[in-house]
């Protein structure tokens, strides 16, 4: 019988190129929220997958970057904490957006770092031409040496299964970290706060997407219907006017969004109550980021 194998992968890259998407794949559930701005990630979230030969403990990072204020700052030293000592780093680059600048920055800055298996993720091949993948997977060979460049589509799922397998054949053999049935290890509150940041992003766009946090402020349970009191904080009052919305509008968009994903994750009926409040500048006020858990 094959041993069991089980071990931590770092997933780490630049803004915006695929690495929750990826997670999200590899685990086959969203623990990970999604979209296209840049610092959607803001926790070293652990996405677990478990079957019946092993355990994959992989942890999100926020997108690795040039930081222009203390909230950018943190999230770097997060990407730091999570590449030391995992049995495998990945390394994800954007095959559509073409491997740069950017990707060489993360390289020299994060993976040299790891010690364990190197691994590069030509990710968004569906939106490449035939004749531009050998280029792309070309340019990511160039960015130094790997044990193995995989091209996939995290959205589609193409290349995805034979990414875990090889995964699977870096891990140390050993019992699972995490019970068998988690697939997060991120606290209920965070994942739904984090439902909620997702839906402000996605109706507000570029208006204020930087200067969003949630909190839950409150949850009880009733039966079938669980309480949820949240507030979406912000650094100006007129950031607050935007997420308000004529009459409430923009405010009532975010929370349609984020009750059906919030009654999936929780079983439940939900009633989310929410909130805008004005934290002045609170990506550079180190004691409001202590506050709101970054």
């Amino acid at each position: 019988m094959t041993a069991f194998r089980s071990g931590v992968v770092a997933v780490v890259g630049r803004p915006n190129v695929g690495k929750s998407t990826l997670v999200n794949a590899l685990v086959g559930q969203k623990v990970a929220i999604v979209s296209d701005r840049p610092q959607t990630t803001r926790r070293d979230i652990r996405g677990i997958v478990t079957t019946d030969r092993a355990q994959l403990v992989l942890t999100d990072t926020p997108g690795f970057h040039k930081p222009r204020t203390l909230l950018g700052s943190r999230l770097n030293e997060l990407v730091g904490d999570a590449v030391g000592g995992v049995d495998v780093i990945v390394h994800v680059v954007d095959g559509a957006a073409g491997v740069g600048r950017g990707d060489a920055f993360v390289y020299q800055q994060q993976v040299t770092r790891a010690t364990g298996a190197r691994f590069c993720v030509l990710n968004k091949i569906d939106r490449l031409a035939h004749h531009l993948v050998v280029p792309q997977l070309a340019a990511a060979q160039a960015l130094g040496p790997w044990d193995e460049i995989v091209p996939i589509s995290a959205s589609n799922g193409d290349g995805v299964e034979g990414l875990f397998d090889l995964l699977v054949g870096r891990m140390p053999e050993g019992p699972p970290l995490y019970p068998v049935e988690d697939v997060t290890d991120q606290p209920m509150e965070v994942r739904l706060a984090e439902l909620v940041r997702e839906q402000a992003l996605r109706v507000t766009r570029e208006e204020v997407p930087h200067s969003v946090a949630v909190t839950i402020d409150e949850m009880e349970r009733e039966g079938n219907l669980t309480k949820v009191h949240a507030s979406i904080v912000v650094e100006r009052d007129s950031q607050k006017g935007i997420l308000i919305g004529k009459g409430g509008g923009t405010l009532k968009a975010i929370g349609s969004g984020a009750r059906p994903e919030m009654e999936r994750m929780l079983g439940t009926k939900v009633y989310l109550d929410l909130h805008v409040k004005v934290m002045k500048e609170w990506q550079r006020d180190p004691k409001a980021l202590n506050r709101l858990g970054y």
